[in-house]
């Protein structure tokens, strides 16, 4: 393994999901060592992209660490030992643990037992003691329980602490001045809105240094500037996903689904397009599985986009008039970003046609290249949901390689331009 202070600086991403985040600190210039990751599906596109991929897209990998998934736990508890001796040889830990939660979208669950992950975090943290941290979450881990978006009314009595809070309070105990910023994804190239809170620790003893978030503008500037994307607006979904609408295609057999159908790829339209296609002069993406909607379903769809509004989820009464159960339901806005992904693909609807997104689609709204593919089942239901993270939840909770790769120019400048330091800011939500 190269040593961080030799080459490279070198990170590990915990909670790894499919390497949105990982990929897009490579693409920052950071060498990846590992990811730990437990879903085996999700690990099939780690493997696939950022194992058996370019190898400037590629993690080191150890080789006392078996290239498969495993839990944050069992990671902790079976290779303490190598762990600790991979201090000063690590540079930065990324990674946030599931936020399920914690999500505002759904049931807030105070007791989730996947809240207490961030106690195998710690642990890793303090055995590793690397100079950075970065940990990604919903921006509804900044919220004391019993509050969410539908609450009418607050609870009495003492409002609960944060989760933020809680971890930030014991990331300095380890010995870390720790940074929080809610940030849009949208501000940062991808088409999509995406609130998400982050957090920057760095340790006391890498030197004096300033709130890291103050030279994000800059680098974001720059990253937007270097790609010709647009500083003063969002990308647009329609900008992002117009060469994958099925007007005007010649339709094939889905290559990896028997039974559904997928566009003839023929070329991208837009700059966004063109950057996120890169070198594959026309070679279609994989992952364009078109879904098999029921007639009826369809009909439903095409009475959604002609009676409600573009960009806006569908209120009480749209829901009522059209017969919908579903809470969550919104048409994509062409001219806007997208609303932020959920793992469920029929919560957002096509801007001008009766179906649902394609994985492909998903990933084009989240930033990542057509190059990258995604492995397993497109969708699970029932128990499952909870076991298995099939192709659209692999998307839908990645981190979007382009922020990735902004935090990651970011975390590169902190370690080489250090300054003088100051107050770390209150755990409070603030926007870039």
């Amino acid at each position: 393994m190269p040593n961080a202070n030799e080459s490279a600086p070198v990170f590990m991403d915990l909670y790894a999901g499919c390497g949105g985040l990982s990929l897009g600190l490579m693409n920052a210039g950071w060498q990846g060592l590992l990811a730990v990751e437990k879903d085996p599906l999700a690990f099939a596109t780690l493997r696939k992209n950022l194992l058996e991929g370019e190898e400037s897209c590629r993690y080191a990998w150890p080789a006392w660490l078996p290239k498969e998934p495993i839990s944050i736990g069992r990671f902790e508890k079976a290779y303490h030992r190598e762990l600790k001796s991979l201090r000063g040889r690590v540079t930065l830990i990324a990674g946030g643990p599931p936020c399920q939660g914690f999500s505002l979208a759904g049931q807030r669950k105070k007791n989730d037992p996947r809240n207490l992950l961030f106690r195998h975090y710690v642990e890793i943290v303090r055995l590793v003691r690397p100079p950075l941290l970065l940990l990604e979450n919903v921006r509804g881990i900044s919220v004391e329980f019993g509050k969410n978006h539908r609450a009418k009314k607050p609870k009495r009595g003492r409002p609960p602490t944060p989760f933020s809070q809680k971890i930030k309070n014991k990331l300095e105990e380890l010995g870390y001045d720790v940074y929080p910023k809610l940030l849009r994804a949208a501000d940062f190239g991808v088409p999509q809105l995406r609130p998400r809170f982050f957090m920057i620790a760095v340790a006391r003893a890498a030197g004096p240094h300033l709130d890291p978030f103050q030279l994000l503008d800059k680098i974001r500037s720059q990253f937007l500037a270097q790609r010709a994307l647009p500083a003063d607006r969002p990308v647009s979904a329609k900008e992002a996903i117009s060469d994958l609408e099925t007007r005007g295609k010649v339709m094939m057999e889905c290559p990896d689904s028997a039974g559904f159908k997928q566009i003839t790829y023929t070329h991208p339209q837009t700059n966004y397009q063109r950057l996120l296609h890169g070198s594959m002069n026309g070679t279609a993406p994989n992952s364009l599985r078109l879904a098999n909607h029921r007639e009826h379903i369809v009909v439903r769809f095409r009475g959604i986009l002609e009676q409600c509004r573009k960009g806006i989820q569908l209120n009480e009464k749209d829901r009522e008039r059209l017969g919908l159960k579903k809470h969550c339901i919104v048409v994509l806005d062409p001219s806007r970003p997208s609303h932020t992904l959920t793992t469920l693909p029929d919560d957002i609807l096509h801007y001008s046609e009766p179906r649902i997104l394609s994985v492909r689609e998903y990933a084009r709204l989240q930033s990542f290249p057509d190059w990258y593919e995604f492995q397993g089942k497109y969708t699970t239901g029932g128990e499952k949901r909870v076991k298995e993270c099939p192709r659209y939840t692999q998307v839908g909770n990645a981190v979007p390689p382009f922020l990735g790769e902004c935090l990651g120019l970011l975390l590169r400048q902190v370690l080489e331009q250090p300054v003088v330091h100051t107050k770390a800011v209150p755990a409070r939500m603030t926007r870039a």
